[in-house]
């Protein structure tokens, strides 16, 4: 890695770091399915939550080595896998007007993951080929469809079809509470009815873990049972890397790891092949980094107040920017962007979370994540066909009792479920 401040080696010492001065707004913008608005925050009240449906997120057992648990997962979820292959398709049809699967191959020529896999994880090529074969899809497309923020970039640049979802938070541990990584998994309109909750058992190489994911996909965000966590959030403007490591095998690599400092060293020495934010959770500590390929920023709202991390889909504090964003990334740090979608609904969890560390409770959590303080451009988005929604809010629980809580849809819509390791907490 070419990287003046992450030499390479192990800590946060090494990671840049670097914040929002505190009583200073920074107004960032992004695009989010081309949904602009000029409208003012609304009223911190929630309305009442009138749960339409509780249909709860299929929980799928997995066991063994990695070959193994792709083929569980694939055979379990056979008929899924079928059906949500069929719907991506479509979407990238749409997306493109044009052929799906040339679309896929032309992708696949231009990138190089499968190498850097291999070096960092090689099990998730053997859980990719057991999904294949157990749902009898092909390997080409199981591994493609694991590339979902790198195929946003392909578009991105091809098609200028942007894509950018999520909004995440955390809350290190204080006078006994355990600390709290949560986020709402912003998806596109595809993927709904495919919610599943994968539970991996311990083996001598890997600690128990949940993962919420999408039938057929090896993860979007997760948790272990030695309290290590991690939620993610697309970056679309910064650089990416056609042979870094994709952010669906960065998420699993974080969560077969048991020391925090395992985490830290390689969130910060691996090449990343998308740009994203990473908001980590270790035992009582919470981090927040921005990540380009070659470059690691950490990223701490308030001077001062650096504890509490909340973030959307632009970066704030790492300038690694493609040079088609770069106009982009200029009005933002000159504040000229203050109306869009990202940075509405960073603002709305600023105003949500920004309050003394020892009053923020697991139901201002939720009720953050359930917000909708703009209308047209709310963190919690119910779905709709055709455009990005709220596929699961979920809470993790990183100490004392540690669990993961999670809703099937927006949290408007459903209630949260909460399911707990096997393996004690600390």
């Amino acid at each position: 890695m070419n990287n003046k401040d992450i030499p390479g080696h192990s800590g946060l010492a090494n990671v840049q770091t670097r914040f929002l001065p505190a009583g200073r707004k920074l107004w960032i913008t992004t695009v989010v399915f081309l949904f602009f608005s000029t409208d003012r925050l609304l009223s911190q009240s929630t309305p009442a939550i009138n749960f339409i449906q509780e249909k709860k997120v299929p929980l799928i057992e997995l066991k063994g080595n990695a070959y193994e648990r792709g083929l569980q997962h694939g055979r379990q979820l056979e008929n899924e896998i079928k059906a949500v292959f069929i719907k991506w398709k479509n979407s990238i049809r749409t997306a493109v007007k044009g052929d799906p699967d040339s679309t896929l191959a032309a992708f696949i020529t231009v990138v190089n993951f499968e190498p850097v896999t291999r070096k960092y994880i090689p099990e998730m090529l053997d859980e990719v080929k057991g999904i294949a074969e157990g749902s009898g899809q092909k390997f080409s497309d199981v591994f493609a469809f694991q590339l979902l923020d790198e195929f946003w970039v392909y578009l991105d640049r091809q098609f200028n079809v942007s894509n950018h979802h999520c909004s995440g938070l955390a809350i290190p541990a204080m006078a006994g509470k355990p600390a709290i990584l949560a986020q709402n998994l912003d998806v596109e309109s595809y993927m709904n009815g495919y919610q599943v909750l994968l539970h991996i058992a311990a083996t001598k190489k890997e600690p128990e873990q949940y993962i919420v994911s999408c039938a057929g996909l090896v993860g979007m965000n997760g948790m272990n049972g030695k309290g290590i966590g991690v939620c993610v959030n697309t970056l679309m403007e910064l650089q990416a890397s056609a042979d870094g490591l994709p952010v669906a095998f960065v998420v699993r690599n974080i969560l077969r790891k048991e020391k925090g400092k395992d985490v830290l060293a390689f969130l910060q020495t691996v090449k990343h092949a998308s740009g994203q934010n990473y908001i980590i959770g270790i035992a009582d500590s919470v981090y927040d980094f921005e990540a380009s390929s070659t470059t690691i920023v950490r990223f701490i709202p308030q001077r001062g107040q650096g504890t509490v991390v909340y973030h959307t889909n632009h970066a704030l504090v790492n300038h690694d920017i493609k040079e088609w964003y770069r106009k982009y990334h200029e009005r933002v740090l000159a504040g000229q962007t203050g109306h869009m979608n990202s940075e509405v609904r960073f603002a709305s969890l600023e105003n949500r979370l920004g309050k003394p560390l020892e009053s923020i409770s697991v139901d201002l959590i939720k009720t953050a994540l359930g917000s909708k303080d703009n209308p047209v451009n709310p963190v919690c988005r119910p779905f709709k066909e055709g455009v990005g929604f709220t596929f699961s809010s979920v809470l993790f629980t990183l100490g004392g009792r540690r669990s993961v809580q999670l809703t099937y849809g927006s949290p408007d819509q459903s209630g949260y479920q909460e399911y707990f390791f096997n393996s004690p907490g600390k």
